[in-house]
């Protein structure tokens, strides 16, 4: 208790030596202002005594006409005395006065002097029977009882008084006790937060491993997908052989006529697309052919090593070479059918080129999809993974509060650039609820917390923030100047507002008003506010006013 009277009295000392700083600040703008004034007075005085000098003819002529006035004045001053005591000669000589005037003063000052001691006779006297009527109304004694009766009513009120202030010492200890119950709660709240904090993060990173698992994955179907896809060309070119070359295979399901034969493809991408649809229906339909390996030898179905099966494979054309040269000896009875055959032939042969060509551009192609889909993959993954770190602090930064919560969440978690991200804030003191439920001020806060976190990750040489503090009140407001505050050696804000509790903290400051003349036009003042530093910070940050 003794702590939070402390920081009270603290807390008012810092807002007196603010108010005084901002009185010695607006002191120092109002000193200029008069000095200012005083500069202009000096100028007007100048000019008035330079009217003055040349208005020092004038006045002596008035001077010299006064003069002569008075002794006109005096002259028919002396007619008139003159005329009154002949008046009065008579009336003079009987009281024994030299002349009228001499008697008027004397009666007059006689006069005077029997008003004022009538006054005071009339005040002593007022004031006599003023302390008779006291002493004829004076009771001792019911005074002596009205006092004893007040005296004991006091008693009684400071004994309710001290009853009062045991209940209300009695209150305050239960509710100190009370506090001390929910700072304990509080505790064991935050305990129970920051072990949810290691659960998500440890979550996080088993996402994140999850997703390198995956994409492993992903790489190894791939390969084998390919490899698939050159076992059914072979096998689709081993198939098309035959066929050509009417051999005959026995066959537990479909048959050789089914085998369609590619067409032609040019190199344009449209026709490579159809091509490749072409194939996969061909492949399709080649699926439904089953090959009748009963009658193949016992020691050709147990090979199993590739280099004895390329030593067998070898071995089998090499006898297919001999029988085709033997047979190439005997004179065929149409020559017509073997050019036949042969067109037949290279035309097949053109098409297993342009099948391989259209196959490993295909490759290709999903090879450099997959790559650019991975790079795409990793750029998006590194930089929402620094935002979705970095908004928590921000938060709580700007709240000045650590119970405050911010995080993200990708909907897509496999391809989170495909889909939305899911932004959510829990404001202090105030549980969870979607972001549309907060207050103005709770949505801005968030959303600078979004900004300055997006902006950590490559940051921009500086800010132009518009009128961020409209739906902020003055705790908000001081916030978030705070947190600008400390950010200002790696964060440079321009700032739109209109409120001085926010553009006070500025190191420079734009204004923009209207300046009137033959037309409306806008006027642009400027002023530094690097002479007038505050008591506990120094500001980076420049505002300008409409």
């Amino acid at each position: 208790m003794k702590k939070s009277r402390k920081e009270s009295e603290l807390n008012t000392v810092d807002s007196q030596i603010k108010g005084l700083d901002m009185r010695l600040k607006y002191g120092k703008t109002d000193k200029e202002n008069t000095l200012k004034q005083i500069r202009d007075l000096e100028k007007e005085l100048k000019f008035l005594e330079n009217k003055l000098e040349g208005s020092g003819p004038r006045i002596e002529e008035i001077e010299r006409t006064m003069r002569t006035r008075d002794i006109e004045i005096q002259s028919m001053r002396g007619r008139m005395n003159s005329v009154e005591d002949d008046v009065f000669a008579d009336f003079c000589r009987q009281i024994g006065m030299t002349n009228i005037r001499q008697y008027e003063e004397r009666e007059l000052r006689s006069q005077q002097e029997r008003a004022k001691i009538r006054l005071e006779f009339e005040n002593q006297k007022n004031r006599i029977m003023s302390q008779l009527d006291f002493e004829r109304t004076k009771d001792t004694q019911n005074n002596v009882t009205r006092w004893e009766r007040a005296v004991h009513d006091d008693e009684d009120e400071l004994e309710r008084a001290k009853q009062a202030e045991q209940k209300q010492m009695s209150e305050i200890e239960m509710d100190m006790k009370e506090v001390d119950r929910l700072k304990a709660q509080r505790q064991t709240k935050k305990q129970e937060v920051d072990q949810m904090d290691e659960v998500i993060s440890k979550a996080r990173k088993e996402v994140g491993a999850i997703a390198k698992d995956i994409q492993a994955a992903q790489k190894q179907v791939t390969n084998l997908e390919n490899k698939v896809e050159m076992r059914r060309a072979d096998r689709h070119a081993i198939l098309t052989h035959c066929r050509m070359e009417d051999i005959n295979i026995p066959l537990l399901q479909g048959n050789l006529e089914d085998i369609i034969q590619e067409q032609s493809v040019n190199n344009s991408e449209e026709q490579g697309r159809d091509s490749t649809a072409n194939t996969q229906e061909i492949y399709d339909q080649e699926a439904r052919i089953t090959v009748d390996y009963s009658s193949l030898p016992d020691n050709l179905k147990d090979l199993e090593d590739l280099d004895d099966i390329k030593k067998l494979t070898d071995k089998m054309a090499k006898t297919m070479a001999e029988q085709s040269m033997k047979l190439q000896k005997i004179h065929a009875p149409n020559f017509k059918a073997m050019q036949k055959l042969d067109q037949a032939r290279e035309k097949m042969q053109e098409t297993d080129r342009e099948f391989n060509t259209a196959r490993t551009r295909a490759k290709k192609a999903k090879q450099n999809f997959e790559r650019i889909k991975k790079e795409r993959h990793n750029k998006f993954t590194e930089c929402f993974e620094h935002v979705a770190n970095e908004i928590d602090l921000i938060y709580k930064a700007l709240s000045k509060n650590q119970s405050a919560q911010a995080f993200l969440g990708p909907e897509n978690p496999e391809e989170p650039y495909l889909d939305g991200i899911n932004y959510n804030c829990v404001a202090p003191g105030k549980r969870f609820q979607p972001m549309s439920n907060l207050s103005g001020g709770e949505k801005t806060v968030a959303a600078l917390a979004l900004l300055f976190a997006i902006h950590s990750y490559q940051p921009a040489p500086f800010f132009v923030l518009d009128e961020i503090d409209a739906a902020l009140d003055n705790t908000n407001i001081g916030k978030v100047a705070s947190y600008i505050l400390q950010k200002k050696t790696n964060l440079q804000t321009i700032v739109i507002s209109l409120k001085e509790e926010f553009f006070h903290h500025a190191d420079a400051l734009v204004g923009i008003c209207p300046d009137e003349g033959q037309c409306l036009i806008s006027k642009v003042i400027m002023m530094d506010l690097a002479e007038y530093p505050l008591a506990e910070t120094d500001e980076s940050i420049a505002f300008s006013l409409r």
